[in-house]
């Protein structure tokens, strides 16, 4: 059994939005978003695969489709796949998301 403690996966880079993978198969990938502020995920589309984040520290701007919403610590929102999402950190302080793709995108 794989068990892993969060906040040593919490890693940050001043240049751009970081992406610290938890576990992965190949049906799914969990990742760890941390975004400081100002920091962002270009809007983009995954064919044939889902994505969902939630909110562990912070507040976020979030994309899907044609909406856009803040979300705080504790909410979650998913985006199908085909739908263009992202996130953006617009506030003053650091945001940190859970995010699980499934299928993987590229399985190893």
């Amino acid at each position: 059994m794989k068990i892993v403690q969060l906040e040593e996966l919490r890693h940050f880079d001043p240049a751009k939005m970081r992406k610290n993978n938890i576990f992965e198969s190949p049906r799914f990938a969990c990742d760890l978003y941390c975004l400081e502020p100002g920091q962002s995920q270009i809007p983009h589309t995954h064919e044939g695969l889902d994505k969902v984040y939630v909110v562990l520290e912070g507040e976020g701007t979030f994309r899907v489709g044609s909406d856009e919403s803040a979300l705080e610590a504790g909410e979650a929102v998913m985006a199908e796949a085909g739908e263009v999402h992202g996130v953006a950190n617009e506030g003053p302080d650091r945001l940190v998301c859970l995010v699980f793709l499934a299928p993987h995108p590229a399985p190893s």
